[in-house]
C-alpha cells in the first residue's frame, strides 16, 4: 500500500518516519503548505519520496491508498474532505476537529464513501495503559472509585488554534473513557490563560460518570517538565500508570485482602507495591500498523471516529463549563450539534444541559 503525510511539522514528521520504516507501506509523499519544510522532510527520507505544496496536487498525482493529516486542527474537516471525497482512508491527529459539528460532518463523510477514518489518540497503543486497561476488566482493582490525570508541560509555541483541553486534554479524555465505559453526567471546570494568546493554557476539570467514578483532570502548558501521569483508585487499591516511562505499578489496599463481602469498604491500609513487567515499544509505529491492518482488512480501527467525537465532546463541554462558571450536566443518548441531531456516541458522552441554579 502507499502511504503519503499531509502536514509535516513536529507531529507529520513522526508520521512520515515510520511509515518510511515499516513494510507493511511505501511511503509515496509529503505535503506540507510550507514548500521549504516538504522539501526538506522529503529528502531526508528518501529519493523515492515526493515533496509537494499543495495537499490536493499530491493526492491527484500519487493517488496513495491511505494518508496521516498532521495539519492545524482548524484545517482538519478541509483536508479530510479532500482525501475522503477521492477514496482515500484516513488517519487525523487528535483532536479529530475543530468542533463536534466538524467531526460529524467528517464521520458521515468517510461513511458515505467506505472510508477507514481513524483518529490519532495514540496513548491507547501505549503499552502501559495497554495492560492496565487489561488488569481493570479482569477486575483485579475491583470497583474505581477515582481516576486522576496528569498532563503537565512547557508551552509549545507552535499550538496557536487551540487551546490545552482541545489540545492535550483529549488524550486523556479519551483514555478515561475507554477505561470507565459508562456515560458522562456531569462536568466541571476551572481555566486560566498565562501565556497563550487565544486560549485557555491550564484547566482544572471534573468528570462524574453514571458508574460513580470520579475522573480528575489537571493538565497545563505551564510547568517546565513533562509530567504525563494517571492514578487509577479503587477499593482494592491504586494503579500508577507513566506515559513517558510505559510504566505500571499497583499499590495494593491490604485492609481488603481478607475482606470478601461486595460493595462495602471497611477501611484503606498500605499493602505491598507492585512494579509489572511492560514490553516497552512506540506507540505511534503501533497506532500506524493498526490502521494499516485496518485499511487492508476493511475493519473498525481500535480508534474509531465516534471514540475521536466522545473526546471532542467531554472537551467542549469542559469549556463550555469554565465559560459558564457552572457544572454542566450530561443526559439522554445523543448530543446535539447545530440543531440536529449527531450520530449516537453513547456509552461515553451524551447530550449536555445546564444545572439548575
Amino acid at each position: 500500500m502507499r502511504a503519503a503525510v499531509i502536514g509535516v511539522g513536529s507531529m507529520g514528521t513522526n508520521h512520515a518516519r515510520v511509515y518510511n520504516e515499516l513494510d507493511e507501506v511505501e511511503l509515496v509523499a509529503v505535503a506540507d503548505a510550507n514548500g521549504d519544510r516538504a522539501d526538506c522532510i522529503a529528502c531526508r527520507m528518501g529519493p523515492k519520496v515526493r515533496p509537494y505544496q499543495n495537499h490536493e496536487a499530491m493526492l491527484d498525482e500519487q493517488r496513495p491508498d491511505l494518508i496521516t493529516i498532521a495539519v492545524p486542527t482548524s484545517e482538519h474537516l478541509r483536508v479530510a474532505r479532500a482525501a475522503i471525497e477521492r477514496g482515500i482512508h484516513v488517519l487525523v491527529e487528535k483532536p479529530i476537529a475543530a468542533s463536534l459539528a466538524e467531526a460529524l460532518e467528517m464521520t458521515r463523510l468517510a461513511e458515505q464513501h467506505g472510508i477507514v477514518l481513524t483518529v490519532g489518540h495514540i496513548e491507547r497503543f501505549n503499552p502501559a495503559i495497554i495492560e492496565l486497561k487489561r488488569r481493570l476488566d479482569a477486575g483485579e482493582l475491583g470497583r474505581i472509585f477515582e481516576i486522576h490525570a496528569r498532563r503537565l508541560g512547557p508551552f509549545p509555541p507552535r499550538i496557536q488554534d487551540v487551546g490545552v483541553i482541545v489540545d492535550l486534554a483529549t488524550h486523556d479524555l479519551d483514555v478515561i473513557n475507554k477505561l470507565v465505559d459508562s456515560p458522562a453526567r456531569r462536568v466541571y471546570a476551572e481555566t486560566d490563560r498565562r501565556i497563550h494568546v487565544a486560549h485557555e493554557d491550564m484547566v482544572m476539570g471534573l468528570v462524574k460518570f453514571a458508574n460513580g467514578v470520579l475522573a480528575i483532570i489537571d493538565i497545563n502548558w505551564l510547568t517546565p517538565t513533562k509530567i504525563r501521569e494517571l492514578i487509577v483508585t479503587g477499593e482494592r487499591g491504586m494503579f500508577v500508570a507513566g506515559y513517558l516511562t510505559q510504566e505500571l505499578r499497583y499499590y495494593q489496599n491490604l485492609h481488603l485482602s481478607n475482606h470478601s463481602a461486595p460493595g462495602a469498604l471497611l477501611g484503606v491500609s498500605e499493602g505491598d507495591m507492585i512494579n509489572y513487567r511492560i514490553e516497552r515499544c512506540e506507540p505511534l509505529k503501533e497506532e500506524l500498523r493498526s490502521f494499516i491492518r485496518a485499511v487492508g482488512a476493511g475493519g473498525s480501527p481500535r480508534v474509531t471516529a465516534a471514540d475521536g467525537m466522545a473526546a471532542l465532546a467531554l472537551a467542549e463541554t469542559l469549556i463550555e463549563s469554565s465559560r459558564k462558571q457552572r457544572p454542566i450536566c450530561m443526559n439522554g443518548n445523543r448530543r446535539h450539534v447545530d440543531g440536529a441531531v449527531a450520530l449516537p456516541i453513547w456509552p461515553y458522552v451524551t447530550a449536555a444541559q445546564p444545572v439548575p441554579a
